[in-house]
């Protein structure tokens, strides 16, 4: 026979139609609540004794195998005399509870809190969201407080809190956590020496537009550890504060349902024209608020350009490529695959147009290509990114000109020591753009100027540009500008600070902003390359820890993290098989980190080829251009090879 014991409240047993069975007074329900916190294990008939009286008298154990009896019949009304319980075994002179764990409410909420670290957010929320509706209040609330139900009490009144706070970070995660504050109001006044609970409610606090309660809340938990614990900082609560004053993104992600995908998707428009040229102009204007409206704009974009192709018209399709104009500032591509896939039909449908297609729709393929195409030494990528420049010139078209003139930046890392190439193309774009009211791209000739303040060490002008950007970003909502701008401060620190823990710490959360940003192609592999460029400048060990995704930088740490797993011979065979980096911001990086391989390997051909790459650059910084990692000045890198 089937029950069903509950204990998150009074303790309740019921038959597997839900009819109630009754276990007797309170010692025997005490009993059976003893042995559900037994988990399944066998408690000997001394235990139980000890746990069911502060004096066991001298029938205590006669007293016990009367009350088991009794609990038996109870719960197994349809079990023959002297047959043998499925329920309650008999385990030598003890007794086990052998009712399936699924069957035991606080056993199954157990299993299940147990059980969401692997699933994604929106379930998390409505499976601990059932689990939670099981408490029906104080766990076995119909009994007296003893020793063992007190400990009980307080295990499970933690698995509780565990799962409202599990349950509240995922509901933010889904950036929908405005609703939660009731409820986190209450929690925190019920546990005010929760430090997390603190935190999860400030943050939904700033969901809810509160963003000067949301900074209250956490002082106001400062004062009270202080007061009770003289604690003078937690790192959480400090981080979330900094985080709340700088609006970082990660604070407020987009909603992750169908809905935002079909608001990006819906037009009004009926023809097929007019219908995939507007998916392709939503999706860049959904891309820059950035996240997860920029993954859903390209693969957007995506969609629009394969359908485009599929109807045989080159012109619509090319309209519909054209329709995407979004500023870019680094050179590695979101997604490579759909990159190239994008860069091949731009070029198959320039071929179909021919050379009397419109001047201006052929630039804006031609910067396209220039875009998309990053990251390379192929000549003719750079070709089509000069080639849109010419014409968007001769036609005097600034809005044309400043796309060609992105693209010939991200073109120009095809070679080092362009430098000031870059620096006039970020001058000139913030030119055009404030003299045409092209806000989007002055942001990015401030973001390209940052860069190249970066690399050359100049962190005053740097720091100029870095406010103006964010002020503008402000303006024109567009929030990764503001990830971007907290890279180089956590480089600006990394150059300044002596002490790498404080480095570190900072780069953990500038990675925390680029996880939710929606850049795999920044974020990939960029935290333990900033780890990295903290140990070498602090002549200290590669870091080792296997948790660590060094994403598409691995083959040049390799060496290194065999040197520091004291493998040496692995080191010199990976340094052989180190293959070229690309011609990316990560350039100048993934050579500082060559040159630092040959140092230690004695390794004097890599040496040597690590001096010819570098010395393009002297004069600047190791890693600068990218604004967000240093590996010290070049000069110092080739004094040392």
């Amino acid at each position: 026979m089937k029950i069903v014991v509950r204990v998150l409240g009074p303790i309740e047993v019921t038959d597997a139609e839900g009819r109630p069975l009754p276990v007797g007074s309170r010692r025997r329900r005490e009993l059976l609540g003893r042995l559900v916190a037994a988990g399944g294990r066998a408690v000997p008939l001394a235990v139980l004794a000890d746990d069911l009286w502060a004096d066991p008298p001298s029938t205590a154990a006669g007293t016990i195998r009367t009350f088991v009896a009794e609990v038996r019949r109870a719960l197994e009304p349809e079990r023959p005399p002297r047959g043998r319980s499925s329920v309650i075994e008999t385990v030598g002179s003890g007794y086990a509870l052998r009712v399936p764990r699924t069957d035991i409410d606080a056993h199954r909420f157990e299993d299940t809190l147990r059980t969401v670290a692997d699933v994604p957010d929106g379930k998390v929320v409505d499976v601990l969201g059932e689990a939670l509706s099981w408490w029906r209040g104080e766990p076995y609330g119909d009994l007296d407080s003893s020793p063992w139900l007190t400990s009980e009490r307080a295990r499970l009144a933690e698995l509780h809190s565990q799962a409202v706070e599990l349950r509240a970070r995922a509901v933010l995660d889904l950036g929908r956590g405005a609703p939660l504050v009731p409820e986190l109001e209450a929690f925190t006044a019920a546990h005010p020496w929760r430090e997390p609970a603190w935190g999860l409610l400030s943050h939904a606090l700033y969901q809810a537009g509160r963003q000067v309660d949301a900074l209250a809340v956490l002082r106001d938990a400062r004062a009270r550890l202080l007061e009770q614990f003289g604690l003078t900082s937690a790192d959480g609560l400090d981080h979330l504060e900094r985080d709340i004053l700088r609006q970082a993104p990660h604070l407020t992600p987009a909603p992750r349902d169908e809905d935002r995908w079909r608001l990006l998707t819906r037009t009004e428009a009926t023809g097929t024209y007019t219908r995939l040229r507007t998916m392709s102009t939503v999706a860049g204007a959904a891309a820059i608020t950035g996240g997860t409206n920029l993954v859903l704009a390209q693969e957007q974009r995506a969609a629009a350009v394969a359908e485009a192709e599929r109807t045989g018209d080159a012109a619509l399709t090319a309209r519909v490529i054209a329709a995407y104009d979004v500023p870019t500032v680094w050179t590695r591509a979101d997604d490579p695959v759909r990159a190239e896939a994008l860069v091949t039909t731009t070029r198959r449908t320039l071929r179909r147009l021919g050379p009397q297609a419109p001047a201006a729709l052929r630039a804006r393929l031609l910067a396209t290509i220039g875009l998309e195409h990053r990251g390379s030494r192929d000549r003719w990528a750079a070709e089509a990114a000069t080639e849109a420049e010419r014409l968007a010139r001769e036609l005097h078209d600034p809005g044309l000109l400043v796309l060609a003139l992105n693209a010939r930046f991200v073109q120009s890392f095809q070679r080092p020591g362009r430098t000031a190439e870059r620096d006039a193309i970020g001058g000139e774009l913030i030119d055009l753009a404030t003299r045409h009211d092209l806000p989007l791209f002055e942001i990015l000739g401030r973001l390209i100027r940052m860069q190249v303040c970066a690399a050359r060490g100049d962190a005053e002008t740097a720091h100029h540009h870095v406010v103006t950007v964010e002020r503008l970003a402000d303006r024109h909502e567009t929030p990764l500008v503001h990830v971007l701008t907290a890279g180089f401060r956590t480089m600006l620190l990394a150059a300044r600070s002596s002490d790498p823990a404080e480095v570190a710490h900072a780069y953990r959360g500038l990675a925390a902003d680029l996880a939710g940003a929606g850049m795999p192609g920044v974020e990939a592999g960029l935290f333990p390359l900033a780890l990295l460029s903290v140990r070498i400048r602090h002549r200290r060990p590669a870091p080792t820890d296997p948790g660590l995704d060094w994403g598409p930088y691995r083959p040049w740490v390799q060496p290194l993290l065999d040197l520091a797993r004291g493998d040496r011979t692995a080191a010199h065979r990976a340094a052989a098989a180190l293959p070229a980096p690309p011609a990316d911001h990560l350039y100048d990086s993934l050579w500082a980190v060559n040159a630092h391989t040959a140092t230690l390997l004695g390794d004097d051909s890599l040496a040597a080829r690590s001096r010819v790459a570098l010395s393009p650059l002297r004069g600047e910084i190791a890693g600068g251009v990218t604004a967000m990692v240093t590996f010290g000045p070049v000069d110092d890198i080739l004094r040392l090879g």
